[in-house]
């Protein structure tokens, strides 16, 4: 890292209820930065805009889909705080609802300024949300999109803050 960027990178994943999308997100972003040597430089995270499932592991499809792709998801549901825009750089949202959600509850023009959506971050994607696979029961489709979208986003930070292995 550069002097001038010494601290580590956070970031943290925000779907709705912290146990499809987001905590996929994170595991697949843990996996990457671990395999481009980074792993020191970062801090990864995941939240949801509602409190529906705090304190629960991913949904065991989301498990079990990440896990035959080699990631294991680690992380309890826990909700997104007003706080976190303190302790995060990067703040991706998995749909256009929940970046809306996010957007609200920004304090300041630099709390705005951490916010993305995930699929912002992939060239290839043909839409802005990360679908939600609850219902649908789309979790591999979900996991390959998750991919794409940690690798452009880890791509994306490696070049603004100058990351050196």
């Amino acid at each position: 890292m550069t002097a001038a960027k010494k601290h580590r990178v956070r970031i943290c994943f925000v779907c709705l209820g912290n146990i499809c999308r987001s905590p996929t997100a994170e595991g697949v972003m843990k996996q990457l930065v671990e395999a481009a040597g980074f792993a020191a430089h970062c801090f990864i995270d995941s939240a949801g805009t509602s409190a529906y499932h705090q304190g629960e592991p991913a949904d065991p499809r989301s498990a079990s889909t990440a896990l035959r792709h080699g990631v294991k998801l680690t992380s309890l549901s826990r909700p997104f705080l007003v706080q976190d825009f303190d302790a995060f750089d990067y703040i991706v949202a998995m749909d256009g609802k929940n970046l809306a959600h996010l957007q609200r509850l920004a304090r300041s023009p630099q709390d705005q300024q951490k916010l993305s959506l995930l699929r912002s971050f992939d060239p290839a994607a043909d839409a802005a949300d990360v679908p939600d696979p609850y219902f649908q029961d789309n979790f591999d489709g979900v996991f390959e999109i998750c991919r794409a979208g940690c690798a452009g986003l880890l791509a994306h930070i490696v070049a603004e803050r100058g990351l050196v292995r």
